[in-house]
């Protein structure tokens, strides 16, 4: 089927989130929710199962080349942490992000920065009502496939109450700003080990026709607050 991919000959430079940009992205004066309290076992065993497999998937969102032909990109499990963490999700696995997200307290505020839509909605940012950890939950596992093999957005989620922020953009790089030494040590818990990451150069982005159905299911799954993108969103 039909695959429209973006590639890059000179590779690109990642976008760096500032942490003192948040506070203008979110809504103000949410109270603080329950813990999240998400089962943290089974999601470390769907990773590791998945870290340690050779498999790798038919549809993907990043590629780089390879004795000059495209293949799927994979993270190796690799973080660092100076004043935010930054990891390369293997796989683009969306555990990873789930597992972050549970570091931080409910209600959550989901952002996703859609940037190269292909006709299911405008370009923009579209932020979601606060948010339980099992609706987060919830939307992660209905639109995972999407998620992991499709690279038109940015996905960010936020906690007013830890006022800490999980980014996952579309070079498969996670950044989060919050509780690092919890956000460290689940990393490590789930196989992580002290890295730089980086994305290859050159590398491709894919923007695919048989997952526009749950592209545009995702952006009628909540009554989403809609703003134009800004330059930093742009590819």
């Amino acid at each position: 089927m039909e695959s429209t991919c973006s590639r890059l000959v000179g590779g690109c430079r990642s976008k760096r989130y500032a942490p003192n940009r948040h506070g203008s992205l979110w809504r103000r004066g949410c109270l603080p929710g329950p813990a999240a309290g998400l089962t943290i076992h089974s999601s470390r065993c769907r990773f590791s199962a998945r870290l340690n497999s050779d498999v790798r998937p038919l549809m993907y969102r990043l590629g780089h080349l390879i004795n000059g032909e495209w293949a799927a990109y994979s993270h190796p499990a690799v973080f660092e942490c100076e004043d935010r963490i930054i990891a390369g999700v293997p796989g683009s696995d969306p555990v990873i992000f789930e597992r972050m997200i549970e570091c931080l307290e409910a209600p959550y505020y989901l952002l996703y920065v859609l940037h190269t839509p292909r006709g299911e909605a405008q370009p923009g940012r579209y932020q979601s009502p606060a948010l339980s950890a099992s609706d987060l939950k919830d939307f992660l596992v209905q639109f995972g496939p999407f998620l992991s093999a499709d690279a038109r957005f940015d996905l960010w989620v936020h906690s007013p109450a830890d006022s800490g922020t999980v980014v996952w953009d579309r070079h498969d790089l996670l950044y989060a700003y919050g509780p690092l030494e919890q956000f460290s040590t689940t990393l490590r818990l789930l196989g992580f080990t002290t890295g730089c990451p980086s994305v290859p150069a050159p590398h491709e982005h894919h923007y695919r026709a048989e997952l526009d159905y749950l592209a545009k299911s995702l952006v009628t799954t909540f009554d989403w607050c809609y703003s134009p993108l800004r330059p930093e969103d742009e590819q």
